[in-house]
């Protein structure tokens, strides 16, 4: 079954394919999103990748979280289920 990690602490340069990219060192992914701001467009730091199964999940978290790119330590764990507004 597919695991949602989310990750922070993005640097505010990196794409969709620049995140999948990334995450494709621990196995394969389902989807890589960078959330962007909807009204600049600019990214918010942050994106969900979506991993194609629990063990390749757990490595990626295990491999990634605390992992400097571009200069910033990124935060990786699994994603929360979105709260109602």
């Amino acid at each position: 079954m597919a695991k949602k990690l989310y990750v922070g602490n993005l640097p505010y340069s990196m794409k969709d394919e620049d995140l999948q990219n990334l995450f494709a060192e621990a196995g394969e992914i389902t989807s890589a999103v960078v959330i962007n701001d909807k009204y600049s467009g600019r990214s918010k730091g942050f994106g969900f990748v979506e991993m194609a199964n629990d063990e390749e999940a757990d490595k990626a978290i295990e491999d990634f979280n605390g992992k400097e790119v571009e200069g910033r330590g990124i935060v990786v764990n699994e994603a929360r289920p979105r709260e109602e507004r």
